[in-house]
């Protein structure tokens, strides 16, 4: 039987995306750079909402989210898992999402007057520290 893995990850509050989307962002980004792997338990509801000190509902609706997308699944009475890698979008929802977050990084980098050649670098640098994590799964 798997052991329940300790879910490590950050709630801030002056950060403008809800609490329930920043453990979406969270758990997403541990499956995807093999921090959480496939068939790993994650924390009750309950325990979740304990550890981080916010309401159950929250932590219950961000699970919802993760389990509809395919990134975690239900087992009968056991809990929550990891659930095995597929492609969990299709790929023009792939590609919607892709250009949400370029948008996004494009005008937040315009409106902190990054010149585009240090903005692309940062980039770079920040994707190549999370590429080599995603290998070694």
């Amino acid at each position: 039987m798997a052991r329940t893995q300790a879910l490590m990850i950050q709630i801030a509050t002056g950060d403008a995306r809800p609490i329930s989307k920043q453990i979406v962002d969270g758990v997403r980004m541990k499956i995807a750079t093999a921090e959480l792997k496939p068939g790993a338990q994650l924390p009750s509801v309950r325990g979740l909402a304990q550890q981080l000190m916010i309401n159950p509902n929250t932590v219950a609706k961000a699970y919802a989210e993760l389990t509809s997308e395919g990134w975690l699944e239900s087992r009968q009475g056991l809990g929550l898992f990891v659930a095995t890698p597929r492609q969990r979008l299709s790929d023009a929802e792939r590609e919607r999402r892709m250009d949400d977050a370029v948008q996004a990084f494009v005008h937040e980098v315009i409106a902190l007057d990054y010149p585009p050649d240090r903005a692309l670098a940062r980039l770079d640098e920040e994707l190549r520290v999370i590429a080599p994590r995603k290998k070694s799964a």
